[in-house]
């Protein structure tokens, strides 16, 4: 737990390194890439260096967890950590890492702040840092184990046996273990990485739901080309025959094994942990009642519909409404659909169940949005879950420096995601 004399300490310049922070992150992953650039080769993803956002979620992680030690020294935030220690699993991280980071980090913040930064106040934050950091290995070291792969060790070769276009700018790969071996285990919603070598020699990671049941001996992952390195290289490159590199399925937002009413809401390339939980429930023989809520841009964008009506068909407590914002340029593809943004008020609308079960994931304003709907239709917090693309900017924009506590109470309340799933960027 945090000390007495710490937490006096954190609490009066909480304020100060929280209003610092993002020059502080700015400053520390500068300063540790240019001194030890390997770390980019396969572990750090450089569109997320470039625009900013890896540095937003490590301050507003870093942030909160200071912030809810404070409101209660000998609780962790699970939430927190546990989107965290999957990420991070899912990329290969080791103990030795948190040495490397805790150096540049705290320089980093001296480097800053300066003279504020009295031995005290090192102590003080370097307790918040171990105690971050001592949760963070253990839960890492407890998933290397489950997933029956050695620590910092998580890849393995598979052979992609299918390639299927699902839009102009969607594909779906079908993947098999290389080596014969069994699939490794996995639960519906969570995802994998992708290691891939780019034209510059450096190795780049993303990671991508699983769209396909995951008891299944192969899998299937859906990637939509965007600007990132790794989607648009797969789409130009890898056919039938050849081999990427996967890790163990990680991720935390999963499928729960409850007869509540279950509902999926997604937007854009955010249906494929939902098509996935759908395979699911569909190979289980599953009479749950099932709500999928899709948004899109129209019929012609939709990934993996048919899959979606295909499954909606084979569950028979399922039922499913499409929102496009142009729906008529597939004339008569969608005759139901609903036409504009997801509103869940809307005529037509399905009702959503206050015991329901609600999933969302894609782009984070629509997700902001559709839960506010979700709690005004009186589904309780707790009970509402989000899978974000790419660093969790969520929490990272809901932590101020009079917020913090509110912001890690947030995010255990609404979600335990995937650290990045479909497409973390």
């Amino acid at each position: 737990m945090l000390s007495d004399e710490s937490a006096a300490v954190i609490r009066a310049t909480l304020p100060a390194v929280t209003g610092a922070l993002d020059e502080i992150t700015a400053r520390f992953y500068g300063s540790m890439f240019e001194e030890r650039p390997e770390l980019l080769d396969g572990m750090f993803n450089r569109g997320n260096q470039a625009s900013g956002a890896q540095r937003q979620a490590l301050a507003g992680a870093f942030a909160a967890f200071a912030g809810a030690l404070l409101a209660d020294p000998e609780a962790r935030p699970e939430g927190l950590l546990s989107r965290i220690a999957h990420k991070h699993a899912a990329v290969g991280v080791t103990d030795d890492q948190y040495t490397i980071v805790h150096k540049y980090l705290f320089a980093a913040i001296a480097d800053v702040l300066g003279d504020a930064v009295t031995p005290e106040v090192t102590a003080a934050w370097d307790e918040v840092y171990w105690l971050m950091a001592g949760a963070l290995i253990a839960r890492e070291a407890r998933l290397y184990l489950e997933a029956h792969v050695r620590p910092g060790h998580p890849w393995r070769q598979w052979t992609v046996t299918g390639r299927h276009e699902e839009t102009a700018d969607t594909v779906s790969f079908v993947l098999r273990p290389a080596d014969g071996e069994p699939a490794p285990p996995a639960r519906a919603g969570q995802y994998v990485s992708v290691r891939t070598r780019m034209p510059d020699g450096v190795h780049q990671l993303r990671q991508y739901s699983l769209s396909s049941a995951p008891g299944a001996e192969t899998r299937r992952i859906t990637v939509k080309r965007i600007d990132g390195e790794v989607s648009g290289l797969l789409h130009r490159t890898v056919r039938p025959g050849d081999e990427l590199t996967l890790s163990a399925p990680f991720g935390d937002v999963v499928l729960d094994d409850s007869h509540r009413p279950l509902v999926l809401v997604s937007a854009g390339i955010g249906c494929t942990p939902m098509v996935g939980m759908l395979e699911h429930l569909a190979a289980l023989g599953s009479a749950r009642p099932v709500t999928v809520l899709h948004a899109d841009a129209s019929p012609l964008t939709h990934a993996l519909r048919a899959d979606t009506h295909r499954l909606l068909d084979e569950l028979p407590g399922a039922r499913a409404a499409f929102w496009y914002e142009q729906p008529d340029v597939e004339p008569g593809a969608e005759p139901d659909a609903l036409t504009g943004l997801m509103d869940l008020a809307a005529p037509g609308a399905p009702e959503i169940p206050a015991d329901a079960s609600v999933y969302l994931c894609g782009p984070l304003p629509f997700m902001r949005a559709v839960r506010a709907q979700v709690l005004r239709a009186g589904v309780p917090a707790r009970q509402v879950r989000y899978e974000v693309f790419g660093p969790d900017l969520w929490l990272a924009e809901a932590t101020d420096v009079t917020g913090v506590t509110e912001a890690a109470d947030t995010a255990d309340a609404t979600a335990t995601a995937t650290g990045a799933a479909a497409e973390a960027a």
